[in-house]
């Protein structure tokens, strides 16, 4: 597969070296000293775009590969408030768009423990629950993409609990996410309910960044021949 990467920093460089070895080749590589190369004549070699850059710069990056007819992988958070007009692009142009806030194998079956962890929990009004997320101190977003997946999937479980904050509780209906940053953490999400009898705590620690490479990897060649639009449940088949 002819994979485009846009954005070569420290994921890119993993997604890199990890399509190489499984037999891909990388026919454009895209940063920000050379933007102009991003063009319809370099990006049409490529059969999937792969694109992990920043919020600042996510959603024009994903715009303009869809918008050249190239199937996009995009790891990029912050930037979730412009997904509705992705999407309605990706539809009109019969495109092809995966987004994930964490593309590491072991989240995505982590997010299927919390959803059901929740549920459990849900009747039991004596435990408090908070999430809980640490990165590395380049991390440019807080809460992480990851941590607000994991409470909004808590949201949709415990009714009790009606919005996610990044501060300390104000009041019982708000879920605290608590964002820590210690170099050189690559990532470490815990859910925790605690009540005055006991804990209970599930959490997920990457030790590098390999796992969320795969995982690109993995979404890139999903959707390669596919149209739609995608997750990584798709991919997994979870």
């Amino acid at each position: 597969m002819r994979i485009a990467l846009i954005g070569y920093g420290k994921m890119g460089k993993a997604i890199e070296a990890l399509a190489l070895d499984r037999g891909h080749e990388i026919v454009l590589k895209i940063d920000e000293y050379n933007l102009l190369d991003f063009n319809k004549e370099n990006i049409s070699k490529a059969q999937v775009a792969i694109e992990f850059t920043g919020p600042q710069t996510a959603y024009e990056n994903v715009k303009k590969a869809l918008d050249l007819d190239v199937p996009v992988v995009c790891g990029s958070t912050g930037w979730l408030e412009k997904m509705g007009v992705i999407k309605k692009i990706c539809t009109e142009r019969n495109g092809s768009f995966i987004y994930a806030s964490n593309y590491s194998v072991g989240v995505n079956i982590f997010f299927e423990v919390n959803k059901k962890l929740a549920a459990l929990m849900a009747s039991h009004k004596d435990y408090e629950v908070r999430v809980t997320e640490i990165h590395h101190t380049q991390k440019k977003d807080a809460p992480s993409g990851t941590a607000i997946t994991i409470a909004e999937q808590i949201l949709e479980n415990i009714s009790r609990k009606k919005s996610w904050v990044n501060h300390p509780l104000e009041n019982d209906s708000e879920l605290e996410i608590i964002s820590e940053r210690i170099d050189p953490a690559p990532g470490i999400h815990k859910i925790k309910y605690s009540s005055a009898i006991d804990d209970i705590e599930i959490i997920h620690t990457a030790h590098n960044r390999q796992g969320f490479a795969l995982g690109a990897v993995l979404a890139a060649e999903y959707i390669k021949d596919k149209k739609g639009i995608f997750t990584m449940k798709d991919v997994l088949n979870l």
